[in-house]
């Protein structure tokens, strides 16, 4: 009986080719089988199909699939030319993103995923599995010790008391959350794991400020800031042109220095070479593609712009557009690099945004609001995933899920079965049962968010969930609830407090509970000294005023 632990490797490489050639026949027409061209192409191909295969042993013997993530900055989720809405808007006409179109066509879309509405609270969301409410990582971190951007002389509230040093892999950092990353299970189970482009896990001088603390083998400019310098090459990626503080320098870059280059594609060279080099080493990986881009400042891709010069468009909306077409490209670039390693097949691409569009940005409607808010623009982003051989070519799915279903999601993918967070909670719940189709098994599970911080207007501190087609929010400042049917009103117009008391209640007490059991952090009455009250509280108020 043939068994496979005595083949040679020889042999093995043999019938790689075979293999190999057989694929490619198939697309050969019928015809020139028979003729002087077929032998040529036997000759001219078999010695590099062979030669390859020796070089290439990662995608024919891997049983472990490659993961990429590829994560967007302040990305709307209109900001694409791929309609994630019902129909074409005037924002998907305006952009170009060919490579999301070709993703999209190859994969599953999903057009109700979520982030939150604040960067640094998404991706230590995604790290860790946990929400903001139990991390307590509710807003975007910088320096050490530092809450940034808070409002301190509003008359009536203050930002809570919040983790503001970030994630950290090391016990007993002060305001930060003790917590494992999905990357560390896979570095367990033999993966390479590659971190290139922004991080913003940890405030800087803390041990989550380096992606190398938290699962990742390769750091490539990676730091505590959450924007970049300058996206131009010629300015050193530095923001020594617009700022004295030189925090926001991209780190790592120095090869590229001077010379006329953008930073998204810089990232992108980078993303291909550790890709390469996993594959070199035989070796499945998970590449965190995290991109700067679009977050600000927002400076012109030269190589994009022309099409956009002769519009109507403001000069901030043509820059915007550029930037966009940029990271498409990019996308595009590693797509084409897992073609060229003939991984394409054995590799799992994920792309997101980490919330919405900048208040800066043409509104993304239908949605309301904009990055910060409550609204849907906020925090309803893109989501595409091409699993070959498991997620379907050209489908979408209306089911709804949010950023920390991505920890367990990726280590389903890779077949890690053993995991567990510290504390002995994970928030997230894998969806790799919706990739593969499944409707029923997350169907009407409830998703939160919390942001309890006053800031300048229009940011004011807000705790929010879903259930099913219905949404709602609370917002501290002024106790005030509002409810919306999203099925009827994605625009979230009509407030259906008054008119249906019944949900009304049913949220706040599943809202509430879920803010009690997290030990959330809650914004503080001034008036009082005390944190605000939950919203079954404030309805239970309502009920008896009337």
């Amino acid at each position: 009986m043939f068994k496979r632990n005595v083949v040679s490797k020889n042999d093995c490489i043999f019938l790689k080719g075979i293999y190999w050639i057989n694929e490619r026949m198939k697309i050969i027409d019928f015809y020139y089988k028979k003729t002087l061209v077929f032998w040529i192409v036997i000759v001219i191909l078999v010695p590099p199909c062979l030669i390859y295969s020796c070089k290439n042993q990662q995608s024919q013997e891997s049983q472990k699939p490659n993961i990429i993530f590829f994560l967007v900055d302040d990305m709307g989720w209109q900001d694409t030319s791929v309609p994630f809405h019902t129909e074409l808007t005037e924002l998907n006409r305006r952009y170009h993103t060919p490579n999301m179109e070709l993703l999209a066509h190859l994969g599953i879309m999903f057009t109700q995923a979520y982030a939150h509405s604040i960067c640094s609270p998404t991706r230590v969301s995604l790290m860790t599995g946990l929400s903001p409410a139990r991390h307590m990582v509710t807003n975007w971190t910088l320096r050490k010790n530092t809450s940034p951007g808070d409002k301190k002389d509003h008359p009536v509230v203050q930002s809570a008391a919040w983790n503001v040093n970030g994630l950290s892999s090391e016990p007993y950092i002060e305001s930060s959350v003790y917590a494992k990353t999905f990357p560390m299970f896979l570095q367990k189970a033999g993966y390479k794991t590659i971190h290139i482009g922004k991080a913003h896990f940890g405030a800087k001088d803390t041990p989550g400020e380096s992606p190398l603390n938290l699962g990742f083998d390769v750091n490539i400019a990676g730091h505590a800031a959450g924007g970049p310098g300058s996206y131009h090459g010629t300015k050193n990626f530095s923001a020594a042109w617009r700022h004295p503080d030189r925090i926001w320098d991209v780190p790592g870059l120095d090869k590229y220095h001077g010379k006329d280059i953008n930073l998204t594609e810089a990232l992108t060279l980078e993303a291909n070479a550790e890709i390469e080099k996993a594959v070199g080493e035989g070796k499945p990986f998970y590449l965190y593609m995290s991109h700067y881009a679009i977050h600000a400042p927002w400076e012109v891709d030269k190589r994009f712009i022309d099409k956009y010069e002769n519009t109507e468009l403001s000069e901030y909306d043509k820059v915007y557009a550029s930037m966009i077409e940029s990271m498409d490209k990019s996308l595009g670039d590693i797509m084409h690099n897992l073609r060229r390693l003939d991984i394409e097949e054995n590799t799992i691409i994920v792309f997101m945004t980490d919330n919405g569009q900048p208040s800066s940005s043409t509104p993304n409607l239908p949605l309301k609001g904009h990055k910060g808010l409550a609204y849907e623009a906020g925090a309803r982003v893109p989501f595409i995933v091409k699993w070959p051989g498991v997620s379907k070519a050209n489908s979408r799915s209306s089911e709804y899920f949010i950023i920390e279903d991505l920890f367990p999601t990726f280590l389903e993918m890779s077949g890690v079965e053993n995991y567990d967070q510290i504390g002995g909670v994970i928030d997230g719940k894998s969806i790799v049962p919706l990739i593969k189709g499944g409707k029923d098994k997350l169907k009407n599970r409830e998703i939160y968010w919390h942001f309890p911080h006053i800031m300048h207007e229009p940011y004011v501190p807000y705790s929010s969930v879903r259930k099913g087609d219905w949404k709602l929010i609370y917002f501290h400042m002024d106790r005030t609830l509002e409810l919306y049917n999203l099925k009827d009103d994605i625009g979230e117009m009509t407030n259906l407090i008054e008119k249906n008391s019944e949900k009304t209640k049913e949220l706040s007490t599943v809202l509430s509970n879920f803010l009690r059991e997290t030990k959330a952090v809650m914004s503080m009455d001034k008036r009082t000294n005390n944190p605000v009250e939950y919203p079954d509280e404030i309805f239970d108020q309502i009920e008896m005023l009337q």
